[in-house]
């Protein structure tokens, strides 16, 4: 069969690899993850953790990778997680072909501070806000309407009100089997994991949201304000 496919924009540390797990556990749905990654790696020269492994583990090529995912397949859905900062500007968005497109956001004081953690001092070509709002635009006039968008700490505050907007808005059933899972790699995970997964391996659903008041450095602050904009577009 075909699958439907389901496409999620989202930018790191969005809770997008939790999302992908709860796709996973409904059961009718192949995992995707970050199909773009080696081809965004090769496009860029970017040094990424583990990217030798990366360019090694997929096509370089986008074309090649996306040809992929138009594919047959065993199950009715393919999920494709994809970070927004993957795709690059000057590729042709008619590679995608068919696809239903949603977004997975989450405010930037608390991206920034997350991400800073693992890889230090992020600019903001590297958390793909800017690069959502191209593909929130390009869907939306595609679509004549907004497509959904959903809150990374809203989905942990109230996992199954978020996950049927999501369901909703990309046309398919909910199920509860989306709240659980079981703790673990996965052999679908990217060969990135080792270097990004730690705490999504060891949950088995959605955890609480954070309270406190993100951390971020003050040297990073000037990243937060010029994600203000963009974040405002895609939430407003």
């Amino acid at each position: 069969m075909t699958p439907i496919r389901l496409v999620v924009w989202s930018g790191p540390r969005n809770l997008s690899t939790a999302l992908l797990r709860s796709f996973e556990a409904r059961g009718d749905t192949e995992p995707v993850d970050e199909p773009l990654y080696a081809a965004f790696l090769a496009a860029t020269g970017k040094d990424h953790p583990g990217r030798d492994d990366i360019l090694a583990s997929q096509p370089t090529d986008p074309r090649t990778a996306l040809a992929a995912l138009q594919g047959p397949g065993p199950l009715r859905y393919r999920y494709e997680k994809h970070m927004s900062h993957h795709w690059r500007p000057e590729w042709d968005r008619a590679w995608f072909g068919s696809a239903r497109h949603a977004f997975l956001v989450r405010d930037p004081a608390r991206v920034v501070a997350s991400y800073a953690k693992v890889r230090e001092a992020p600019v903001p070509e590297d958390l793909g806000y800017h690069e959502q709002v191209r593909w929130f635009d390009h869907v939306t006039a595609a679509m004549g309407q907004r497509p959904v968008v959903v809150d990374g700490d809203e989905l942990a505050a109230d996992p199954a009100r978020s996950l049927q907007r999501l369901c909703a808005g990309l046309g398919i059933a909910w199920t509860d089997r989306m709240l659980s899972w079981p703790a673990g790699r996965r052999a679908t995970d990217g060969v990135w994991a080792p270097h990004w997964y730690g705490a999504v391996e060891a949950s088995t659903g959605f955890g609480p949201p954070s309270r406190a008041e993100p951390a971020v450095p003050p040297a990073l602050e000037w990243v937060v304000d010029a994600l203000q904009a963009p974040w405002n577009h895609l939430t407003g």
